[in-house]
């Protein structure tokens, strides 16, 4: 046990925290997993009065662009100054943005918490352990960039050599060949063909979107059906139990 465990660390909570980026980590990378929620074993074994494990963002991203409720809880409890210390696998699973995690580190400063990884235990208050923590943030920020700045590479080059593939509007898909084509369904094709037909002929989305309600037109399947009414509301088309001819006088 690192000697910077002290008696009054001890005798508060240990916070595991336990993160991964994507719900497909979630359901793959099952080691990571249980590392993660190892660490609180290993509060246990230090000594620590109380352990609880906050896995509130599973398959939450810590870039800083999605809502983290689990971090938040993670914060409020450093706060409190009821916890002794914060254990994480690695920086990256706190935050991968500077802005969470360095506030995180100065809360853990103030309410002399301890932050705890596989190589060992930091005092924020202890500038030589401040120095470190800030550096694993620096380059778990780093690393992210680095991740995104490679997968756009590949992308830019995939659609360089005319290899990229993406996900086609409702009647088009992708052939054998790798070319965009009119979905072989007729079904579907034609409903497709009679959207833009009837547009022609009533000049608005909305009133496209109400006729095909009237008219009680269907795609293919609740995928199809799904992705088309999707496109049609987000032109701000109404959705629901609304009332045809009311919403016509809306227009």
């Amino acid at each position: 046990m690192s000697v910077k465990i002290t008696p009054d660390h001890l005798g508060r909570t240990a916070v595991v925290y336990v993160r991964q980026s994507t719900m497909s980590q979630v359901m793959g990378n099952l080691e990571s997993q249980r590392r993660q929620y190892d660490l609180a074993q290993a509060a246990e074994t230090a000594g620590f009065k109380s352990v609880t494990v906050i896995d509130d963002d599973l398959g939450r991203s810590g870039s800083g662009m999605m809502h983290r409720p689990g971090f938040e809880r993670l914060v409020a409890m450093v706060c409190s100054g009821d916890v002794g210390a914060v254990y994480c696998i690695e920086a990256s699973r706190l935050a991968r943005n500077g802005r969470d995690w360095h506030h995180l580190i100065d809360l853990c400063a103030l309410a002399g918490a301890l932050v705890i990884d596989p190589d060992g235990a930091y005092d924020p208050r202890l500038v030589n352990d401040r120095l470190l923590l800030g550096l694993k943030g620096t380059m778990s920020e780093y690393e992210l960039s680095l991740l995104r700045q490679r997968g756009i590479a590949a992308r830019d080059s995939k659609a360089q050599r005319g290899e990229y593939r993406f996900m086609l509007p409702p009647g088009f898909c992708w052939n054998e060949l790798g070319k965009i084509e009119i979905d072989p369904d007729e079904h579907v094709a034609g409903v497709v063909r009679l959207v833009f037909t009837k547009f022609r002929e009533l000049g608005s989305a909305r009133q496209v979107f109400l006729w095909l309600r009237r008219r009680h037109q269907n795609a293919r399947g609740p995928e199809k059906r799904s992705n088309l009414q999707a496109q049609l509301e987000g032109a701000g088309l109404p959705h629901g139990d609304a009332d045809p001819a009311q919403s016509a006088l809306c227009w």
